[in-house]
């Protein structure tokens, strides 16, 4: 990301939105992101109450089927090196974790009381990941966990990268995007737009009221329902 980092204002303004109304307005911002950037592949989320979390990506790929071919030191300072990555840069942000195991990813879980405290620390407001997660009711309060599934076990889960770009869930993810992320999934919103997103998010929704009050109105027609669908475009 080569962009300023966002004001806390402007960051405030895009916690305001959901992540399906981000989506709405980069389709408006960048057109040519409408088909990627965001997740396309189901995720649990934890917390369905949080609201929305904003930040900029600290990246991270996991395994867990198997124990680690690193020796037990060079393990350790891994993980070590991992986190004093994940506390440095930008501020606020959210950590995206890829887990190299296909279609066992999720075996063991990376993420429980002790992770979510040790990045909450480190600046981060959640986690997106296509691994599991556990130990739910030990989260600290308002940190928002996307994952791919809920398991009990962390079996031989361990850091094998950091810092590199992830996929997870359909969603590529470098060090530094900007993530938007809620119940409904999460999304990259490009830095060169990312200061346009709130105003266009606006203009989207001025035009769907048009169609949201007939349909509430007590005197609901379908003519009035054509009627107000003339002009507005992409109106969902």
């Amino acid at each position: 990301m080569t962009d300023a980092p966002l004001t806390e204002q402007e960051l405030a303004e895009l916690r305001k939105l959901d992540t399906p109304t981000v989506c709405n307005a980069l389709e408006v911002v960048a057109p040519e992101r409408r088909g990627f950037g965001y997740t396309t592949d189901p995720l649990v989320c934890a917390f369905p109450s949080l609201p929305p979390i904003v930040g900029y990506a600290r990246t991270a790929m996991i395994r867990s089927m198997r124990p680690s071919a690193f020796s037990e030191t060079e393990a350790r300072d891994k993980r070590v090196a991992y986190y004093e990555y994940a506390s440095k840069g930008s501020v606020p942000k959210v950590t995206v974790i890829q887990d190299l195991d296909g279609t066992r990813a999720g075996y063991g879980a990376f993420w429980g009381e002790v992770n979510s405290n040790i990045h909450k620390a480190l600046g981060s407001l959640g986690v997106v990941t296509d691994g599991c997660i556990r130990d739910l009711d030990a989260i600290p309060e308002g940190f928002q966990m996307l994952a791919g599934s809920i398991k009990p076990s962390h079996a031989y889960v361990h850091i094998v990268d950091f810092g590199a770009q992830v996929n997870v869930a359909g969603m590529t993810v470098a060090h530094d995007d900007l993530i938007h992320a809620d119940r409904h999934g999460a999304v990259v919103i490009p830095a060169n737009v990312a200061r346009k997103v709130a105003e266009a998010a606006a203009q989207i929704a001025a035009k769907e009221a048009v169609i949201l009050d007939v349909c509430r109105s007590s005197d609901f027609t379908f003519e009035k329902l054509r009627a107000a669908m003339v002009g507005p475009k992409d109106i969902h």
